[in-house]
């Protein structure tokens, strides 16, 4: 059954009104001196609306920063990665394509940011596996799931479009590949843009 992360938040007091786009929530900082558990994130939890808060932030308003919070930190993957330079393969690779998948769900919305609203997020968690180490050159595990959508509502139509790839550190979901995990050019990519809530997954991938 997949699961659904609601995006309501309470009202701002009317003097904050105009001050409080995009709106961004704090979300709990990863230390490099803590390590991955086994723990299954939930898709319902506070820190993942924040996340997800942010993420919507960074695409409404072209700021890819903005949804740096939702993204897998760099202490973890320097911990996952069985690589040389894990390092500059995260700030190099994954962050640019982040930023460039950011920015191309921010052309999507088409100059319609501020008056579209994340209403939901929804994650297949039935489909959610454990990749072992070893697998995808990872040194140790996490939970991986493929295909959850972001259903959002502009001018009073739903649309949604995908996030390709989370993955798990100390049983939160983070975004590590947002338009897809295998690239088809040089630019930014959107996963499965659609009208209505769209289909998440399919599963599979690391």
């Amino acid at each position: 059954m997949a699961g659904t992360s609601g995006l309501r938040s309470p009202a701002p007091a009317p003097s904050q009104t105009r001050t409080l786009w995009p709106l961004v929530l704090p979300v709990p900082t990863v230390r490099a001196s803590q390590h991955q558990t086994t723990r299954r994130p939930p898709a319902d939890s506070a820190v993942f609306r924040a996340e997800m808060t942010d993420l919507w932030a960074g695409v409404a308003s072209g700021r890819p920063r903005l949804a740096m919070a939702s993204f897998f930190p760099l202490v973890a993957y320097e911990q996952v990665k069985a690589i040389a330079d894990p390092a500059a393969d995260w700030h190099s690779r994954l962050v640019a394509e982040f930023r460039l998948d950011v920015m191309a769900a921010h052309a999507l919305l088409g100059g319609r940011g501020r008056r579209a609203r994340l209403v939901r997020v929804i994650v297949p968690e039935s489909e959610a596996n454990w990749i072992l180490p070893g697998v995808c050159d990872n040194a140790i595990g996490y939970w991986h799931v493929a295909g959850a959508r972001l259903v959002y509502r502009v001018h009073g139509q739903t649309r949604s479009f995908g996030i390709s790839t989370l993955i798990s550190w100390r049983g939160r979901w983070y975004v590590v590949h947002l338009g897809g995990e295998v690239r088809t050019g040089t630019g930014g990519m959107v996963d499965q843009p659609s009208l209505g809530p769209g289909v998440p997954g399919p599963p599979g991938g690391c």
